[in-house]
């Protein structure tokens, strides 16, 4: 048995990419018989309100299915603003700092996509001398300069030494793209520190089932070819070019649904009432339960980001949860994404922010049934090789790898 001590801004009942992954896989972990213990904050994201029960206390302790789970006090600010996220990153970073070395650990995994978290992971492994593991879910701050929310250089370089620092400090970094392991060692990290594994699908939770026309029927689209985004509504988004391409959509029996919240929501909000676009519904975010009623009933699965070459870099997780489900992906993410879901035939690829290629692929699909089909099947084939429950073995395989690196001693012998 060893001892996990895992970082991370995000945390169910937070329902972002970032919670499910650390959540499913502290879960496997304890199954496999370790103590985990997740240090993170009061649940906030993305609006920047603390979800209800909870309250932003210094500290507060619970049991979540067998992990220890430590939320510590934050300056909380919403999912907009580059200062004020800033000081949210950073306070979680000095309470995570300060409560973390009363934990006992043999290991420190520390997640991004904002690295102060990292810096965190970083402090706590040199004050209890252990080694620690930095898991990249984004290039920070490359992908906040990319949506314009860092234009000062100097600010620039400043963060990028940290980042490189905390890449140096580490004693394994796990990437989430094969992209970002070949930015790494093009940018002098070492090959063998880094190890892939990628983002994946619980397939307890998501799995094919009936539609629910008592919902559709209460949103008034039963009976529609429902495209739907599902997701944090931000900067790197570009919902509001799915809203302006959706008003020139002229057939009627097509529309779209975008559930979520973030920073640009009160825009795409306004944007719908201003241009009076009629086929598309925007409704509030909601729990991970309710979203899978949802995601069984629409047809197609829409991810989108903003034209920018970072995001080539990418693969949105939605991908895998919106396959699991069996939803063919119309995907506006150019890059490593397009060709997850071209090898696998998950779904068609339109060129981001191109409305003209945007329109076509969407009748692409509802007018060629035998290729919506053939999608669908290739769903099954993609969720079979990126099952949440194999990925996580694989990381502790990694954990277990670095320990022993390490000279560390401990129980378990490596799977």
């Amino acid at each position: 048995i060893i001892n996990i001590l895992f970082l991370t801004d995000n945390f169910p009942p937070e329902v972002n990419a970032p919670a499910s992954r650390t959540y499913e896989h502290c879960c496997e972990w304890v199954k496999s018989g370790n103590n985990v213990t997740v240090v993170t904050c009061t649940p906030n994201f993305p609006d920047g309100v603390v979800h209800p029960g909870y309250k932003n206390k210094l500290v507060s302790l619970e049991k979540i299915d067998g992990i220890n789970v430590v939320r510590v006090w934050s300056f909380i600010a919403s999912n907009r603003g580059f200062s004020k996220r800033i000081l949210d990153y950073i306070s979680f970073a000095i309470t995570a700092v300060i409560f973390g070395r009363k934990i006992d650990a043999d290991i420190i995994i520390a997640t991004s996509p904002q690295f102060f978290t990292a810096l965190s992971g970083k402090i706590l492994s040199k004050l209890k001398r252990i080694p620690w593991i930095m898991e990249i879910r984004d290039l920070w701050p490359e992908s906040i300069v990319s949506v314009g929310a860092i234009k000062n250089k100097l600010v620039y370089r400043f963060l990028t030494k940290l980042e490189y620092s905390c890449y140096d400090s580490a004693s394994k970094i796990i990437t989430v793209t094969h992209s970002f392991k070949t930015i790494l060692v093009r940018n002098g990290v070492p090959q063998e520190k880094i190890s892939v594994i990628c983002n994946g699908v619980n397939t307890s939770l998501f799995h094919k089932r009936r539609k629910d026309f008592m919902l559709l029927k209460n949103l008034g689209i039963d009976g529609k070819f429902v495209v739907s985004y599902i997701g944090t509504i931000g900067m790197s988004h570009a919902i509001d070019f799915i809203v302006r391409s959706a008003k020139k959509i002229k057939n009627d029996k097509i529309v779209i649904l975008i559930i979520g919240s973030g920073a640009e929501k009160d825009n795409v909000r306004n944007q719908i009432k201003k241009e009076k676009v009629k086929n598309v519904i925007l409704l509030d975010t909601l729990p991970k339960i309710e979203i899978v009623k949802y995601l069984a009933s629409i047809d197609v699965a829409l991810i989108n980001l903003k034209k920018s070459p970072l995001f080539k870099t990418v693969i949105p997780s939605k991908i895998f949860e919106n396959a699991a489900m069996e939803k063919p992906i119309l995907l506006g993410v150019d890059g490593e994404a397009r060709n997850m879901i071209e090898k696998y035939n998950a779904g068609i690829y339109f060129s981001p922010e191109n409305e003209d290629d945007f329109l076509n692929k969407i009748q692409k699909l509802y007018r060629d049934t035998k290729f919506y089909k053939a999608c669908q099947i290739g769903c099954r084939n993609l969720t079979r090789a990126y099952r949440r429950e194999d990925l996580a073995k694989n990381m502790l395989k990694q954990i277990y790898k670095t320990m022993h690196e390490n000279n560390l001693k401990f129980k378990n012998q490596i799977p």
